[in-house]
C-alpha cells in the first residue's frame, strides 16, 4: 500500500515520461522544482525553475570544492549528465574555460536539453554520446578537473567504479589535476570504492560528506595541494563564496572533521 501510495503521489508530479530500450525518464515538477527520475521516484537531478544556474542538490555544490585547491579550472570532463546543474554551472560560472560532458543516455540529453535548460553546444561547452568508461580512457591528459557522477536508476554503474577506471581517471588528469567524484556514504561497497580512488591516486583523496542524505564526495588530487594550512583555506573559502554563492566555509569544516590534518594544517 506505501508503495503504491508513493508511487501514485509521484504520478500526479509528474510532467514528462520516456521510454526506450535504455530505461525510463520521468520528470516531476513541485514547488518550483523540476526533478529527473530514472526508473523511480528517487531523485537523480533537480532544478529551481527560476534559477537554472543554481546547484539545487547539496552533493552537487560540495562537488564544487575542489575550487579550494584549483580555483581556476581550464578544461572540465564531466562524467554523467543527469539534468545537466554541474554542466550548465560551469559553462555558466568559468566564461574561460572549456568543458566536455559525457551521457551514455540519449533520453537524459534530450530531457536535459528540453527540460533543464541545458545550453547548446558551442566552442566552449559540448555534450557527447558516449559510454563515459571508454571516453576516458580514450582521452589521456584531457583535462585539469574530472566531475564524475555515475548512477544509473540503482546504484553506482560499475564500470565507473572499477580500479582501472580510477587509473584512467588518473590518466586523464593533467599533472596539477583534481577529480571529484560523488559516492552513495550508504553503499555497501564505499569503502571498496574509496580505497581503489586512493590506490589510483596514491593516497591522496580526501572524503567531504553531504549534510543531508548519504552522499560522499571525494576529492584525489595528481599530486599533492601540499598540506593546505586552515587559515588559507578559509580565507580561500570567503573568496570562493562571495564568488559562486556556494557554502566553502561549510566544506572547509567538513574537510577538517573527515580527513587526517593538524590544529593548522591539512595533511594531503
Amino acid at each position: 500500500m506505501l508503495v503504491n501510495l508513493i508511487m501514485g503521489l509521484f504520478s500526479r508530479r509528474r510532467i514528462h515520461k520516456a521510454v526506450d530500450r535504455n530505461g525510463q525518464v520521468d520528470i516531476s515538477e513541485e514547488n518550483g522544482v523540476r526533478s529527473l527520475h530514472l526508473g523511480s521516484h528517487t531523485v537523480q537531478s533537480a532544478m529551481r525553475v527560476n534559477r537554472p544556474y543554481d546547484l539545487e542538490v547539496e552533493y552537487t555544490r560540495r562537488m564544487m570544492a575542489f575550487l579550494l585547491f584549483h580555483p581556476e579550472p581550464k578544461n572540465l570532463l564531466l562524467v554523467g549528465l543527469g539534468g545537466g546543474s554541474l554542466s550548465k554551472f560551469v559553462h555558466h560560472h568559468f566564461p574561460a574555460s572549456r568543458s566536455v560532458t559525457v551521457e551514455i543516455n540519449p533520453q537524459v540529453v534530450a530531457a536535459a536539453r528540453s527540460f533543464f535548460h541545458l545550453p547548446p553546444d558551442d566552442e566552449r561547452f559540448t555534450v557527447v554520446l558516449d559510454d563515459g568508461a571508454r571516453y576516458v580512457a580514450e582521452h589521456p591528459a584531457c583535462c585539469d578537473v574530472l566531475l564524475l557522477d555515475g548512477y544509473d536508476e540503482q546504484a553506482q554503474v560499475e564500470s565507473l567504479a572499477s580500479q582501472d577506471f580510477y587509473d584512467r581517471c588518473f590518466q586523464a588528469l593533467a599533472p596539477d589535476g583534481v577529480l571529484s567524484v560523488n559516492l552513495w556514504g550508504s553503499d555497501p561497497r564505499f569503502e571498496i570504492y574509496f580505497e581503489r580512488i586512493g590506490k589510483s591516486f596514491g593516497g591522496l583523496a580526501l572524503m567531504l560528506p553531504s549534510l543531508s542524505r548519504g552522499n560522499i564526495v571525494v576529492l584525489a588530487f595528481k599530486r599533492s595541494p601540499g598540506s593546505p594550512r586552515w587559515s588559507d583555506l578559509r580565507e580561500r573559502a570567503k573568496e570562493l563564496e562571495q564568488r559562486y554563492g556556494l557554502e566553502f566555509i561549510k566544506f572547509v569544516e567538513g574537510l577538517r572533521d573527515n580527513n587526517p590534518h593538524t590544529e593548522k594544517r591539512l595533511l594531503i
